[in-house]
C-alpha cells in the first residue's frame, strides 16, 4: 500500500535550516520506512503522519524491540502534539517533526529543540470507515475477519448500523486497499495499519460517547474479591480487569465493564456506588453479541488491547504485546 512520506524531507529539510546540520534522506529500503543520515550518522526512520495521544502507546510499543538500539532509529512525523514530545523525550525516543521540532541523542551529539510553530494536519480517519458506524463494523471485522464473508444484512445486524452504511464502508475499505475483494470471497488486507487506525478513531470518536457512568466498589471487601463478582448476563470485564483475567500478567489498578444495562441495576447487583473520581467506568456496549471469551467473562481481546494501547502506561503496553502476539496474532 503506497505512503506519502514527503514529510520525511520536510523534516531533514527543516532540521538542516535550523542547526546547521546535513541530513540527507532514502527512501527505497523497504525492510525501512526510510533511512536519514545526519551529520554523517545513519538512523533508521519509523514515520507516521501524526503521533499524538491517541497514538502514543502504538508508537512507543513499536519502538520496543529496539530498546537497546534507540540511538540508531528516529521517529518522523508530520505533527507531533506537546504532550506527546514530551513523553518520547523522557523515554529517549529520539524523534523530528515537520516543523523542525526535535530530540536526538547519540554518542556523538545531542540536538533538542522545541517551540518551533507546528501546523498540524487536518485529521485523517474523515472516511466513513472511522465514522462512528465504520468503527462498529470494523470492530467485527477485526474480531473476526471471518465475518467478512457474512451478507450485508448479516454484518448490519451484528454491528448494529445499517445495510446501506456496510455497502459504503466496504466499499471505501476496498478503495483505501484495506479489503481485496476476489471471486469468492473478501480478504482484509494491511491488517496492522488498519488496527492502528481503528484503535485512534475508536478512542477519538466512539468511545467518548460510551461512558455511562464512574464508580467505585462500595467496600475493600469487595474490591479484594471483585474476580469473583459474577456478570452474568449484565456485562463483560475490559481494559485493565479484562486483561487481568486474560493474561493473569497485570493486577488492575482501574475497572472497565462494558454492558447493556442501566449502571443502577449493575452498580446495586455487585456492589458499585456512583463517585466521579472512582476507578471502575461504566461503558456502553455498542454491538450487540458477546459471548463469554475462553469461558472468561471479558470482551474480545482486541478490544482489550485497543484501550490498553491508547493508556499509555508502560505496563499496560507490555501486557497488550502479550495479547498482540497470542490472542491476535492474526493481525500481526
Amino acid at each position: 500500500m503506497y505512503k506519502n512520506t514527503d514529510y520525511i524531507y520536510d523534516a531533514a529539510s527543516k532540521l538542516e535550516q535550523i542547526t546547521g546540520l546535513t541530513a540527507t534522506v532514502e527512501c527505497k529500503r523497504k525492510e525501512h520506512d526510510a533511512v536519514i543520515n545526519i551529520n554523517g550518522q545513519q538512523f533508521f526512520v519509523i514515520a507516521r503522519n501524526e503521533i499524538r495521544k491517541g497514538n502514543e502507546g502504538l508508537l512507543i510499543n513499536l519502538v520496543a524491540p529496539f530498546e537497546n538500539k534507540l540511538t540508531s532509529h528516529v521517529l518522523i512525523a508530520k505533527y507531533i502534539s506537546a504532550e506527546t514530545a514530551q513523553t518520547l523525550k523522557s523515554l529517549k525516543i529520539n524523534y523530528i517533526d515537520a516543523s523542525g521540532n526535535c530530540y536526538i541523542q547519540t554518542k556523538d551529539f545531542f540536538v533538542y529543540i522545541s517551540g518551533q510553530k507546528v501546523q498540524r494536519k487536518q485529521k485523517t480517519n474523515k472516511a466513513k470507515a472511522f465514522h462512528e458506524s465504520g468503527i462498529k463494523l470494523l470492530f467485527q471485522l477485526l474480531s473476526n475477519p471471518n465475518n467478512l464473508q457474512l451478507s450485508y444484512r448479516e454484518l448490519a445486524e451484528l454491528s448494529d448500523i445499517s445495510i446501506g452504511s456496510v455497502s459504503n464502508i466496504i466499499a471505501e475499505l476496498e478503495s483505501e486497499h484495506f479489503i481485496l475483494r476476489t471471486k469468492t470471497k473478501r480478504v482484509l488486507k494491511n491488517k496492522p495499519e488498519l488496527l492502528d487506525r481503528w484503535i485512534i478513531a475508536y478512542h477519538d470518536v466512539l468511545r467518548p460517547r460510551l461512558l455511562k457512568k464512574q464508580m467505585r466498589f462500595s467496600n475493600a471487601e469487595t474490591l479484594a474479591n471483585w474476580k469473583s463478582l459474577s456478570l452474568k448476563g449484565k456485562g463483560f470485564w475490559g481494559e485493565e480487569s479484562g486483561a487481568s483475567l486474560l493474561t493473569n500478567h497485570i493486577i488492575p489498578e482501574t475497572f472497565t465493564i462494558y454492558t447493556h444495562e442501566n449502571w443502577q441495576t449493575l452498580g446495586s447487583s455487585i456492589g458499585l456506588v456512583p463517585d466521579e473520581n472512582g476507578n471502575v467506568e461504566i461503558l456502553r456496549q455498542f454491538w450487540e453479541k458477546n459471548d463469554d471469551y475462553e469461558d472468561k467473562p471479558i470482551v474480545h481481546p482486541l478490544l482489550i488491547y485497543a484501550d490498553l494501547m491508547q493508556s499509555g502506561f508502560g505496563r499496560n503496553l507490555e501486557t497488550a504485546k502479550l495479547i498482540l502476539e497470542n490472542e491476535l496474532s492474526y493481525i500481526k
